[in-house]
């Protein structure tokens, strides 16, 4: 349900009330800001033939920042994936909670881990914080919208990077829209026609 933020103008694409740190599997929308296409493009084939994707520099820089989100996080699975010329669809599975912590009582549990990737302190969380963080930083318990942040934040720097080594074609602001469009996969049915839908969405374009 979108719902609307006073405060800002903006809409809340958000499930109002939903805990997105919940087990399950999320089908997940990020569109370019402004519709460029800049990840590549649709090559047009015979009448016998499925439209297919091409994926320029950018667009395989998207495909591999996707699947290093399960390096990030732990508790994440990356399952199918897309990169259109002007967006990317995505389903993201939260494992369930006993899947996701490292052992605490390993003697290894903490050894290398940098002083970033743990709490500075509880002050000013509550005491039921599920923000946990392993070694090499990284984070358990986080919400789908802290991977969304992360994984625009990671493509948008490694965009950045390529505009000026490589010439890639400039955007003005940011790369992506502010928001993103969510959908919470409740049984197998349901996610197998989304997983159809966004293998198919060159064919289908």
């Amino acid at each position: 349900m979108t719902t609307y933020n006073k405060e800002n103008g903006r809409k809340n694409m958000r499930l109002a009330g939903y805990d997105y740190s919940r087990s399950g599997l999320y089908f997940l929308t990020i569109v370019a800001q402004n519709r460029l296409p800049l990840f590549g493009q649709i090559e047009h084939t015979s009448q016998s033939e499925p439209n297919k994707m091409i994926l320029n520099d950018a667009g395989k820089m998207i495909e591999n920042r996707y699947y290093e989100i399960e390096n990030k996080y732990p508790d994440k699975r990356c399952h199918e994936m897309m990169v259109m010329p002007n967006h990317f669809h995505c389903i993201i599975e939260n494992l369930e909670s006993s899947a996701r912590l490292p052992d605490a009582h390993s003697p290894d549990a903490h050894v290398g881990t940098s002083l970033r990737g743990r709490p500075e302190s509880n002050r000013g969380r509550p005491e039921n914080d599920n923000h946990r963080y392993g070694m090499h930083n990284q984070r358990y318990g986080t919400t789908i919208g802290d991977v969304m942040d992360w994984f625009k934040t990671m493509t948008t720097n490694a965009y950045i990077r390529g505009v000026k080594n490589n010439g890639w074609t400039r955007f003005n602001g940011k790369l992506w829209q502010r928001n993103y469009y969510d959908h919470i996969i409740r049984n197998h049915e349901s996610y197998l026609k989304i997983s159809n839908y966004i293998i198919q969405n060159p064919a289908n374009s």
